[in-house]
């Protein structure tokens, strides 16, 4: 059964089930193994630790925000290849968000309060994205993860050398989140305008500075 096959209630508590669980519960995940399992958890001073963590609840955050945004889109994709690409997106997004809150919990911090802020205001922009069209959707969608790429790169720069687990989640995700950004490419995302990019970046910045200590 596809997504218009269903009524505007089943779509409503499907939506706030994922939603719930996303903010709260246990995501599905693609059972893939926490990135750095393996790795010793060194000894890091009480700063490292908790910026490490303060690090961490950013990125599960951005998580958040990156789930609904999927969510947002595949409710709203025209075509049926363009709904199943974001959905399989949103599913390994989801495996993000265990590995952040693994790495959270390990360093004894705690995730974002305004998790549910952040998730409202990105599936409104996911759908609304959707609604201008496939092409303006994926294009939304590779910008999106070309910034999540920076802020990941920024945290690697000023996460301490001797974190390795979290580094090794980090450095994953931005795998992941490349190869989101090429699909998105590939399937015809178009460049956004420039003024849409800079707006982007501002709302990103509230989210990850207030996030940081929230």
């Amino acid at each position: 059964m596809t997504t218009r096959q269903f009524t505007t209630i089943d779509l409503i508590i499907i939506e706030a089930n994922k939603a719930l669980t996303t903010i709260w519960g246990v995501p599905e995940s693609t059972s893939r193994p926490i990135p750095g399992a393996e790795l010793a958890e060194h000894d890091l001073s009480v700063a490292e630790r908790r910026h490490s963590a303060a690090l961490m609840r950013i990125n599960d955050a951005g998580e958040v925000s990156a789930q609904a945004l999927y969510q947002g889109q595949a409710l709203t994709a025209k075509l049926p290849d363009v709904r199943q690409a974001m959905e399989q997106a949103a599913l390994e997004e989801n495996d993000h968000l265990i590995w952040c809150q693994s790495r959270i919990e390990a360093l004894g911090g705690r995730r974002s309060l305004l998790n549910p802020v952040w998730y409202a205001g990105s599936f409104a922009l996911g759908a609304l994205a959707g609604k201008f069209g496939d092409r303006w959707s994926l294009g939304f969608v590779a910008e999106t993860e070309k910034q999540v790429i920076e802020h990941l790169d920024e945290h690697l720069a000023s996460m301490s050398e001797q974190d390795l687990k979290s580094r090794a989640v980090l450095e994953k995700m931005k795998q992941d989140e490349a190869h989101h950004g090429s699909q998105a490419i590939a399937a015809g995302g178009a460049p956004l305008p420039a003024p849409v990019k800079t707006l982007m970046g501002l709302m990103s910045k509230v989210m990850t500075r207030t996030s940081h200590w929230l």
